[in-house]
């Protein structure tokens, strides 16, 4: 950033105005000792009175007043003129004597609250008070100056501040205002980037004419898909809402497949669903109100495939389940929550992660994917369907449970990349193929596991993500030994598929939606 010698700037006045007070009193005594001026407005100024140090309030620097309620206190020409100007410019110089301007050094900020304010209220008047003009204007004319003036965003930059004075008789180092001059930057647009996706989802606009992506940086992971590849997991609040209770670090394959177990777990009814992921496909899910056998039948959908995966439990996990867990190698736990004794058992595998996602909840969802200096964004596939968004096609009608088993492989099916076969039986998946290029090779997979792990005495149901586009897909599992097919409708063949179902007498469902995942 810049070609600017590397010196030294000695601080003589700040200028302190924080929404968060925290944290303020070793970090003005440390001004104060160095015998920095304070100035000072509104609620900060109280607290810096209260905590009995010297400082002046702004109106009184400025000679002008606060008004319209406060919304204009810092907005003055001798506030951003002694932020702005350069102290090796004689004219900038010239222009502060000649109105009787002094020089800033210090500009200490944190804005308004926006983001808290969404969180505690749907008021829209409340929510546009809580966004702040004075704070992001001065943060933003400090960073611009960071040559001569230093600026914090922060209360997590107070004790490198305090370090970088104590360590230099009151002054800061360039590279140190160049580092927060950076940070200061990310913090406005951070907060402008707030701002806007409010007032674009208040307004239902989900593809704007600039779209803004923006999150806090949660954790750098050791490397990304490989170890040549570099990581970092961020959020757009100020964590991912689970939580990291064992085990080591988590890699960005981790999180990854972290996310894909958690959209498919928590969409399943609470209490009740388990779901074993592998490079971010389900390898299993099952319904059951034993959450053992929940764990169990989704873990014999493809037990080989479980090696070293992910187990998501929308539950929590005891004592039993936790016996169970620990016979195979596993990578991440995820879970609403652990007994003590499960967590003493589990913990005595070292590397093994566990993860608390009691308070993960579901949002309207974002998809992103980036090609060069392009990305492509969708909403997330995560609806769910009911028998309303199916109209049976077939002759033979199926029963409760043959429509329940239905509706639930069309469920699992939009999680599984695509072409995507889903094989059911009683709310648990027996069979699935994912990710090939033909459907007829999904197809053939699905069956294959099923027969490979499976010995089933009830009823089989599939569900296709797209339409067959030929009658062979259907004809493929019919022949295994499945009995009612869903898939969506669209394709010039559909008739082709009806009268195939009808002569074989096969249930088949039509979807208005198609589930592609790529």
């Amino acid at each position: 950033m810049g070609n600017y010698k590397n010196t030294m700037k000695k601080i003589k006045k700040a200028l302190i105005s924080v929404s968060d007070k925290k944290n303020l009193k070793k970090l003005i005594n440390v001004l104060t000792k160095h015998g920095v001026e304070l100035i000072s407005s509104g609620g900060t100024y109280k607290e810096i009175k209260k905590l009995r140090f010297k400082c002046l309030e702004v109106s009184e620097y400025t000679g002008s007043p606060e008004i319209l309620g406060g919304r204009v206190k810092t907005l003055h020409p001798k506030i951003h003129a002694g932020i702005l100007s350069k102290r090796n410019n004689s004219s900038h110089c010239n222009d502060l004597k000649n109105n009787n301007f002094e020089e800033i050094d210090l500009v200490i900020v944190n804005f308004y609250p926006f983001e808290k304010t969404l969180e505690q209220t749907s008021n829209h008047l409340k929510i546009i008070e809580n966004i702040d003009v004075g704070g992001p204007t001065m943060v933003r004319a400090a960073a611009k100056n960071y040559n001569d003036v230093t600026v914090i965003t922060s209360i997590d930059q107070y004790s490198e501040l305090i370090s970088e004075i104590e360590n230099s008789s009151g002054s800061t180092s360039f590279k140190f205002r160049e580092k927060m001059s950076l940070e200061a930057f990310s913090e406005t647009a951070y907060y402008d980037a707030v701002i806007s996706n409010y007032f674009n989802k208040i307004k239902n606009n989900n593809f704007p004419k600039k779209k803004i992506i923006y999150g806090n940086l949660i954790e750098k992971l050791r490397y990304g898909e490989n170890p040549h590849q570099h990581a970092a997991v961020y959020s757009k609040t100020q964590s991912l809402n689970i939580k990291q209770i064992h085990g080591k670090q988590m890699s960005y394959n981790n999180y990854n497949d972290i996310f894909s177990a958690l959209t498919i777990s928590k969409s399943l009814p609470k209490n009740l669903g388990t779901v074993i992921i592998k490079h971010a496909n389900p390898s299993g899910v099952s319904i059951n109100k034993n959450n053992l056998k929940s764990y169990q039948l989704a873990l014999a959908c493809d037990p080989v495939s479980a090696f070293g995966g992910i187990v998501s439990c929308n539950y929590k996990v005891n004592k039993t389940l936790a016996i169970e867990l620990n016979n195979i190698f596993l990578e991440v736990i995820i879970a609403n929550g652990f007994d003590p004794e499960a967590l003493k058992i589990l913990k005595k595998k070292k590397n093994l992660r566990l993860v608390d996602a009691t308070n993960f909840k579901m949002k309207n969802l974002v998809k992103i994917n980036s090609a060069n200096d392009s990305f492509l964004t969708q909403s997330e596939d995560i609806e769910k369907f009911n028998i309303k968004n199916f109209k049976i096609v077939s002759k033979k009608k199926p029963n409760k449970s043959q429509l329940k088993s239905l509706i639930f492989a069309f469920n699992v099916c939009r999680y599984v990349k695509s072409n995507a076969i889903v094989l059911a039986s009683q709310e648990t998946t027996v069979g699935i193929g994912s990710g090939q290029p033909s459907r007829l090779d999904s197809c053939q997979i699905a069956i294959d596991k099923m027969k490979k792990f499976q010995n089933l005495n009830e009823e089989v149901v599939a569900a296709s993500d797209a339409f067959f586009p030929f009658i062979d897909g259907i004809e493929k599992l019919v022949q295994s030994g499945v009995t009612a097919v869903i898939q969506p409708s669209g394709s010039i063949r559909d008739k082709e598929i009806i009268k195939f179902a009808n002569q074989t007498n096969t249930i088949l469902v039509f979807s208005k939606t198609r589930h592609f995942r790529h």
